[in-house]
């Protein structure tokens, strides 16, 4: 099988190195990629929301899949042009990627589905705004209806802060605050059945202590020791199945990854949002659990051949990855400097490093290119021994100025 991913980010490199790893795959291909992805696949530098040149690429190379890996990528309608030159594609077309793209819709598909989720008001001017703000009462939780690279929601105590993202917004989606802890739960889906992943945890704020502002993602851990034993099958059949068929009762099947973020609230489980493509830390965690050779699950999804009654294979143990991110980040992130110690990283036992935001320099060093530099993945027997292999892979990384969070997954280990 010959694949061309994507994208250019930590999540690409995540499944360009899955991909890696299956003996079905005969030739990679990554579009941009990134210095980690050009280790193991052919990278070609083009822009992935071109369709014409995305098309043309894959027809030239004769791939049987493409993986789409950004959410940019989607609603610029790359897999509706893919699909209809032929060439099978794991990612939804532009009609079905709008249940990330606008807020507002995903909230009618969940009501028209009947899926649990927090109750809001879509706005459009300042006095609706304020009328929806005191109707649900601090915290208060406000969404901007469009992309936002997963920084778009602010959750604050502060009417004001409130306020002035709303008025940043064109559209916005207001919310009741939901309580409890949050869930990613990926699904495979080929328009018509869908296949679950294993749940993970990611943790949004910037700083420890879930302080700072809301970021991309700061890291995540895979497996949840706190989780009710039946949650994946009660999400599958509330949340993930329902969305599916709604989707395709309105001829705009689905087919990719439909990631539900979850909320484990005191009244059940609650939808927090969608995104229509894996969630940027937690596939890299969760694909390197996964034992099932993943390029033939992903074209089963792309060419509507997905076993419904499929149980995925997952390797024991625990795989925790912590982001480090450049200087001003997620304000003003600092580019061009300096990455020392990969190497080192990559020799701890149970650890590895996926390029994020790095690009190459002078005399061909990697620098920082982007807010997110790099995601060390530590994996190990259990959680305590996959965060030691994370965080001491992480000391041996040198970058001017950077940060990363010090407790991803610590609640979970510390948990008796």
């Amino acid at each position: 099988m010959r694949v061309l991913v994507l994208g250019s980010g930590g999540r690409e490199h995540a499944l360009a190195r899955a991909l890696h790893r299956d003996p079905a795959v005969t030739a990679l291909h990554c579009a941009p990629g990134n210095p980690g992805t050009a280790e193991i696949a052919d990278n070609h530098q083009l822009d992935p929301t071109n369709r014409t040149a995305v098309v043309e690429l894959a027809a030239r190379l004769r791939v049987s899949l493409v993986v789409i890996g950004p959410e940019a990528v989607l609603v610029a309608g790359v897999g509706d042009a893919l699909r209809k030159a032929g060439i099978p594609c794991f990612g939804p077309d532009r009609a079905a990627a709008r249940i990330e793209a606008s807020k507002a819709f995903a909230k009618e598909i969940m009501a028209a589905a009947g899926v649990p989720t927090a109750d809001s008001r879509v706005c459009e001017s300042s006095g609706e705004v304020e009328e929806a703000l005191d109707a649900f009462g601090p915290p208060y939780v406000v969404k901007d209806d469009g992309l936002a690279a997963g920084k778009g929601v602010v959750v604050t105590e502060s009417r004001d802060e409130a306020l002035r993202h709303a008025d940043a917004c064109d559209r916005v989606v207001v919310e009741e605050y939901l309580d409890g802890p949050e869930v990613s739960l990926f699904a495979l889906c080929d328009g018509q059945h869908a296949v679950p992943l294993l749940p993970a945890q990611d943790f949004k704020r910037a700083y420890d202590g879930d302080e700072g502002p809301n970021t991309g993602g700061m890291g995540a851990y895979t497996p949840l020791p706190w989780a009710p034993p039946d949650l994946v099958d009660e999400v599958m059949a509330t949340v993930v199945q329902p969305t599916v068929d709604e989707l395709r009762r309105r001829e705009t099947p689905y087919v990719g990854v439909l990631y539900a973020g979850l909320a484990l609230t005191s009244q059940g489980v609650r939808v927090v949002e969608f995104n229509a493509r894996f969630g940027d830390p937690e596939t890299q965690v969760v694909l390197d659990r996964l034992a099932t050779p993943v390029a033939t699950l992903l074209q089963a999804c792309a060419i509507g051949g997905l076993d419904p009654s499929l149980r995925l294979e997952w390797l024991p143990g625990a795989a925790v990855t912590v982001v480090v991110a450049a200087e001003g980040y997620p304000a003003a992130p600092a580019k061009g400097d300096e990455i020392t110690g990969l190497d080192e990283a990559a020799a701890v036992e149970g650890a590895y490093v996926l390029h994020a935001g790095t690009a190459l320099g002078g005399e061909g060093r990697p620098v920082a290119n982007g807010g997110r530099v790099l995601n060390v993945v530590g994996t190990g027997p259990d959680l305590a021994a996959a965060r030691t292999a994370a965080y001491e892979a992480v000391s041996r990384i040198g970058l001017r100025g950077s940060h990363h969070r010090t407790d991803i997954a610590l609640k979970a280990v510390s948990m008796p």
